[in-house]
C-alpha cells in the first residue's frame, strides 16, 4: 500500500487498496498532475469498494483532498474506477454557511432603484383596513366604527370630515355600520393602509432609535440637558410622542433623526445663551473734535 494509512472499521479489499496508481491517474486526469499531491490514506466504503485520498494543491483549497473511489466485482481481478471528487478534510478551509438574503440584509443596504419585499406574515406588520367586494374585513378599531355609526355631525365634532351619503349600501347584519360609511371615515382619517405597524414592529423601532440616539449614548451622558426641554425638538404623533421626537437642529449630530426625549447634546436650545454684544466705552481723548481755543 506504499505506506498509506488504513482508517476504516471495515477491512479494505487488498487489490483495491493496492490500486494507488490507478487512483492517482484518475485524480491527475481530473485536476492536472501538478494539483495532486501525496497519497495520504485509503478508506473502505464497502466490500471491495475503497477510496484513495490524495493531497490537494489547488490554491485556496487548504486542507482539501482528492478522493478517488475504486471498486472490484465479485471474483474479478480487475479494479475499476468509480468516481473522483474533491472533498474537505478535518482542517479544510470552508466557505461560510449559506444565509438567506433576508437574514443577510442590513440597514443601509437598500439603494436607489432597489425593491425590498416584505413577507405576508411579517411580524412587524398587522392587517389594516381591507375592504372586500361584499363586506369590510373586521380590522378597524372600535372607536372608528363608533365614529362612523354616530353620523356626520358627531364625526365633524371628533375632527373627521363629513361621512359620505351611503343609503344605497346594504347594512351589515348585527347593527354594524355600513361598509361605505366606514370606508369614507377611514379614508378621511388616513387609515386606508392594508397593513400597519404591529406592537412588535413598534417596539422594535423604538429599541433601534433608543440605541442610536438614547440616554445611554456618550453624547447624551455629556449633554447639559435632555431633548424633552429643547426647542429644536419636533414631537412625533401617535403613541410614541411621549417617548420620541425628531431633532431639527442643523448643527446637532442627530439632525433629522428620531431621538429619545431622554437624549441630549451640546446643541440644546437652552444650554448656553449668547451674551449681548458689549458696547465700547467712549474714547478718553477726542481725536475727532476741534481743540478749544
Amino acid at each position: 500500500m506504499r505506506g498509506a494509512a488504513v482508517r476504516s472499521r471495515v477491512t479494505p479489499d487488498q487489490q483495491c487498496a493496492d490500486a494507488v496508481d490507478l487512483a492517482r491517474a484518475a485524480a491527475e486526469e481530473a485536476a492536472g498532475a501538478d494539483q495532486v499531491g501525496e497519497h495520504i490514506g485509503v478508506t473502505a466504503d464497502d466490500t471491495r469498494v475503497v477510496t484513495h485520498l490524495f493531497e490537494c494543491r489547488l490554491p485556496g483549497y487548504r486542507g482539501w483532498r482528492w478522493a478517488v473511489t475504486v471498486a472490484r466485482a465479485s471474483r474479478a481481478r480487475a479494479v475499476t474506477l468509480d468516481e473522483t471528487v474533491l472533498l474537505p478534510g478535518t482542517d479544510a478551509l470552508l466557505a461560510p454557511e449559506w444565509v438567506p438574503w433576508h437574514e443577510r440584509l442590513r440597514p443601509g443596504d437598500l439603494g436607489p432603484g432597489d425593491l425590498l419585499p416584505t413577507e405576508d406574515q411579517d411580524l412587524r406588520l398587522e392587517p389594516g383596513l381591507a375592504v372586500g367586494e361584499d363586506e369590510l374585513e373586521p380590522t378597524l378599531p372600535v372607536d372608528l366604527a363608533d365614529l362612523a355609526e354616530a353620523g356626520a355631525g358627531d364625526a365633524e365634532e371628533a375632527g373627521a370630515a363629513t361621512v359620505a351619503d351611503a343609503d344605497a349600501e346594504r347594512a351589515r347584519p348585527g347593527g354594524l355600520p355600513r361598509r361605505a360609511e366606514i370606508a369614507a371615515v377611514a379614508d378621511e382619517l388616513g387609515m386606508t393602509r392594508h397593513r400597519v405597524l404591529s406592537r412588535y414592529g413598534l417596539h422594535s423601532a423604538a429599541d433601534r432609535w433608543e440605541e442610536e440616539f438614547g440616554p445611554k449614548t456618550p453624547m447624551a451622558q455629556a449633554a447639559p440637558a435632555s431633548c424633552v426641554s429643547c426647542g429644536f425638538l419636533m414631537p412625533l404623533a401617535g403613541s410614541l410622542r411621549r417617548a420620541f421626537g425628531v431633532c431639527a437642529n442643523e448643527f446637532a449630530p442627530a439632525d433629522g433623526h428620531v431621538v429619545s426625549l431622554a437624549y441630549g447634546c451640546g446643541g440644546h436650545s437652552e444650554a448656553a445663551v449668547m451674551p449681548k454684544a458689549v458696547e465700547p466705552a467712549p474714547p478718553v481723548l477726542d481725536t475727532m473734535g476741534a481743540d478749544p481755543t
